[in-house]
Parts: C-alpha cells; sequence; structure tokens
C-alpha cells in the first residue's frame, strides 16, 4: 500500500466545494477511494446525495470522466464503459490503461440496482464498485432500505405506540456479493483511511468485479453529530457493528480486531435515530436482539477466516 505522503500527492479526481451536509461520509470516501489509483479512472454515479450534491449546475466536483446515471443502473452503466473499452482496446483505437469505478448508495445497491450489480458480477466486468451506506434512502427523505438496521427510526419505519422501528435486520450484501465468487470483496468505513485506502488499491488492482462496502455516516437521517463522525467508525468497528474485513480469492481475512470488543449500545447512542430503543423494556429487548446478531456474525466471519 502506498504511503500516505505518496497517497496525498497523486492527482486530485474529487475536489472540493460540493454540498455534501457537514459529517457526510460520502466526501471522504469517494476521495481516498480514488486516491488509491495509480492510473486514471472513469466514474460512473448513481443518482443519490453524492450525485446531487457534487454536480449542482455548472459546477462539477469530478476532476476525472464521470457519467451520472439513474438509481438502478450503476452497474450496467460500468459495464458497458468497460466493455467498450475492451473493443477499443482490440481495435488498437485506444492504448492507454484506466479503471472504472461506480459509485452507489445503499437504496441503489441493495435494492433497486441489485439486478445490475449482480448481473454484472457473474458477467465477469472489470470494474470496482463502491457501496456508499448510509443505511437508508437519505437523498429522498429518509426511508428505510435493505441496509437499514434492525431496530433503526426511518421515515417509513417510524418509532411510535405500534412500532418500535424497522422491525427486520439488514441485508448482509456482503457476503452476498462474496458468495459471486468474484475477486475482491471488502467491508470498510468512512473513518478507517488506512483500511479503505489499501481495499480500495486491492479492488482496482483486481482481476476482474470488485465490490467495496463502505458505511457511510450521515448526521441528518442517523441524528449524529457532524464532528463525530470518525469516532462513531471507530465504534462501529469496536463494537463489531461494522465489521472491518476483505475476501479475496475467496480467502476471508479480518483487517481490524478490536483488543476488547464493546457492547453494540456503545455504537448505538451516538445515533438519535436509536434513542427510542433506550427508553422502553421493548427497546431493550431489541438492544438485545442487535447485540445477540452482531455476536452470531462476529463469531461466523471469525471461524470463516481461521479457516481460510
Amino acid at each position: 500500500m502506498p504511503s500516505l505522503k505518496e497517497l496525498t500527492t497523486r492527482p486530485t479526481q474529487f475536489v472540493g466545494g460540493h454540498r455534501l451536509c457537514p459529517g457526510c461520509g460520502e466526501g471522504t470516501i469517494v476521495r481516498q477511494v480514488l486516491m488509491a489509483a495509480d492510473k486514471p479512472v472513469i466514474g460512473a454515479n448513481a443518482t443519490g446525495c453524492l450525485e446531487v450534491s457534487s454536480t449542482i449546475f455548472p459546477y462539477t466536483a469530478w476532476n476525472m470522466p464521470w457519467v451520472h446515471l439513474a438509481f438502478e443502473n450503476a452497474a450496467a452503466t460500468a459495464s458497458g464503459l468497460e466493455a467498450m473499452y475492451k473493443s477499443l482496446k482490440r481495435q488498437g483505437r485506444y492504448e492507454d490503461d484506466v479503471y472504472f469505478v461506480a459509485f452507489a448508495g445503499d437504496g441503489g445497491t441493495y435494492d433497486i440496482g441489485f439486478q445490475a450489480l449482480s448481473g454484472a458480477a457473474e458477467r465477469g466486468h472489470k470494474f470496482v464498485y463502491v457501496c456508499l451506506n448510509n443505511e437508508a434512502y437519505m437523498n429522498t427523505g429518509i426511508q428505510r432500505s435493505s441496509a437499514t438496521p434492525l431496530g433503526a427510526h426511518t421515515t417509513t419505519s417510524p418509532t411510535g405506540k405500534v412500532s418500535p422501528g424497522k422491525l427486520t435486520p439488514r441485508k448482509d450484501l456482503t457476503e452476498i456479493m462474496a458468495a459471486h465468487g468474484i475477486p475482491y470483496v471488502g467491508q470498510s468505513n468512512s473513518g478507517r483511511w488506512r483500511d479503505l485506502t489499501g481495499k480500495a488499491e486491492k479492488a482496482f488492482h483486481a482481476d476482474g468485479p470488485a465490490f467495496l462496502n463502505v458505511l457511510s455516516v450521515c448526521p441528518l437521517g442517523w441524528g449524529s453529530e457532524p464532528g463525530k463522525a470518525v469516532e462513531i467508525c471507530e465504534v462501529a468497528a469496536d463494537t463489531c457493528a461494522w465489521p472491518l474485513y476483505e475476501v479475496a480469492e475467496g480467502q476471508y481475512k479480518i483487517t481490524y480486531r478490536p483488543k476488547e470488543k464493546k457492547p453494540v449500545e456503545e455504537y448505538l447512542k451516538y445515533q438519535r435515530r436509536f434513542a427510542h430503543l433506550m427508553r422502553s423494556e421493548q427497546g431493550k429487548e431489541i438492544i438485545a436482539q442487535i447485540q445477540a446478531d452482531v455476536d452470531r456474525r462476529w463469531e461466523a466471519l471469525q471461524h470463516k477466516a481461521e479457516s481460510a
């Protein structure tokens, strides 16, 4: 992995001046992922917070070739770009080596864009897909997605007398993508730059499709303090609510092991979307369910890594 000094001297492909919210993890993720690329990059970006905040006409924060597309077809567009590139190479009409990357939120990845993503992975297109995972449809009003955790308050899973928030656990898309048998899958967060850039570098160098699922703090949707974004990511890893690991050529590796695994409530307490769980017996039962699920998944992950 390049040193921090080397990373900071590489051309900046996502620049300042965008309108992302203070404390939003998406700008950090995009910049760090692109810093890991040692060749020019062509990007595809689904509609969402990143797109609407980085391309407010007549301005753009993208210092690279970039395509805006619909919610559902980030992977399909990246596939088409990569297929065109291979064709031009075969015809001798293009000589430069480039990378392809797609950025999309969890709604456009876990839900309405999953068919395109799964198809692209099965076909073997060589590009990096980055899920900017803030765990809900934040751009359109904080509606729940299948990435939204159990018990979280959103506008379509509201907490109140009838409901304690979202009633089901989130989908484990990282494991679903690993099950596709693609060369590289990584899970990281916006607060651990060395982990993220290291995984991005491996993803760009992978011989085929690569997928990065990156937890992105959303102060607006999570009800968290903008200045606490990095701290929240650190606690997410320390509680194993969002473990950091990779699957390279089918081999599991945990890239961060907390010295002392903290209770998941230490992570939940930073976020007002879980505040209602702290105030009732039913809420405490849901926290216990969340903790049990985190423990089960962490044990399973360790077993896979030890068996590698």
